[in-house]
């Protein structure tokens, strides 16, 4: 049980690689503080992981807001006692022409991923700080944030803020024991991916045939695949890593 007794809270907890995240370091002792923007998803993470003999909260939260983020920490501390682990999982994405994307579709992707992973984390460090220990990991995109894509300047600018941030954070936060790292997840069978297969007009057996044909390792990746390396950063297996940037996309 590599994270007996840790609390760990992971925001987008409700779906797709947030939910992975959370069974997976449940799996490994931690409880689990599962925040979503919809508590029912939230709520249905938390009661499947209750049933299996974890221990779990769920919360309401939109990362964008700095008050609801204050709020989770706030249960998470009165439920478990503190803060050992974030992950910054909440995203979004809302792909467009640069002359189709309306401001607000600029600034729902951005605040999501961008101020969200702030938020979170500017009001997990008290916890953390306070106990000389602590893992955040953010996720975000390889490709968009390094090299660009077609119709994502949005999820472009975020995924490469957050990977800035990611870099940032570790410095600031290193001399207090805490790790901050990010991770970059491509290829994986999410229904956010599912979702953009279809606006783009493919079927998802075409998607699949697609994506596998650019993965060298030949297959798409699975939420859990990104769980398991979310679970090594936050593990002490990785003390001495930190403000890395780890693709988890089937090749480099």
């Amino acid at each position: 049980m590599k994270l007996e007794n840790r609390v760990a809270i992971i925001t987008g907890a409700g779906r797709g690689i947030g939910k992975a995240i959370a069974f997976r370091l449940a799996e490994e002792g931690a409880k689990i503080v599962a925040s979503d923007i919809d508590l029912a998803y939230a709520e249905d993470v938390a009661n499947r992981l209750k049933k299996k003999g974890r221990q779990a909260l769920a919360v309401k939260a939109d990362v964008t807001s700095g008050y609801e983020v204050a709020q989770v920490f706030k249960a998470a501390e009165k439920r478990f006692g503190g803060v050992d682990i974030l992950v910054n999982s909440a995203g979004i994405r809302r792909d467009a022409p640069l002359h189709k994307m309306s401001e607000d579709d600029w600034d729902t992707v951005l605040a999501t991923q961008a101020r969200g992973s702030f938020n979170c984390a500017r009001a997990v460090q008290k916890y953390m700080v306070r106990h000389n220990y602590g893992k955040i990991v953010n996720i975000s995109s390889p490709v968009p944030a390094s090299l660009g894509e077609r119709e994502q300047t949005a999820y472009a600018a975020a995924s490469a803020a957050v990977q800035g941030f990611t870099r940032a954070l570790a410095l600031e936060l290193g001399p207090y024991g805490i790790n901050v790292n990010c991770v970059a997840p491509e290829y994986i069978d999410t229904e956010m991916t599912r979702s953009v297969a279809r606006k783009d007009g493919m079927y998802l057996d075409d998607f699949r045939k697609f994506a596998t044909a650019r993965v060298p390792l030949r297959r798409i990746g699975t939420p859990e695949d990104v769980a398991n390396v979310v679970l090594f950063l936050v593990s002490d297996e990785s003390s001495f890593v930190s403000g890395q940037v780890i693709y988890v996309r089937g090749g480099p």
